[in-house]
């Protein structure tokens, strides 16, 4: 076996672990986001007197909150665009260097 397969193969096992161990060892773990924690925190301390300073504009435009479902779809869409991105100045930098005519 080969330098790089001993080296594909223990990351490979690496980021298997990674995967399987929390869900093991995190069992019964509840899992919630910044924004609950924040309102939980803000009922605590100002009690029933707490009033937003202003509602979101999606919500205002629809009518009310957005379904759990839509905000997925947005995250995902956002995190798409993200990679994309990144993809791109990869992609660039890597022709760049190749068909500039200098290998360093």
């Amino acid at each position: 076996m080969s330098k790089d397969k001993k080296i594909v193969s223990i990351l490979l096992i690496v980021v298997l672990l990674m995967v399987v161990v929390p869900v093991f060892a995190l069992k019964g773990a509840e899992f919630g986001g910044s924004d609950d924690a924040g309102s939980q925190v803000i009922t605590e301390i100002a009690g029933g007197d707490y009033e937003p300073w202003f509602t979101p504009i999606a919500e205002t435009v629809i009518g009310g909150e957005i379904p759990g479902e839509i905000e997925s779809l947005l995250f995902c869409v956002q995190t798409g665009i993200g990679v994309g991105i990144i993809a791109y100045a990869f992609g660039y930098l890597v022709a760049r260097k190749k068909y500039s005519g200098k290998e360093q």
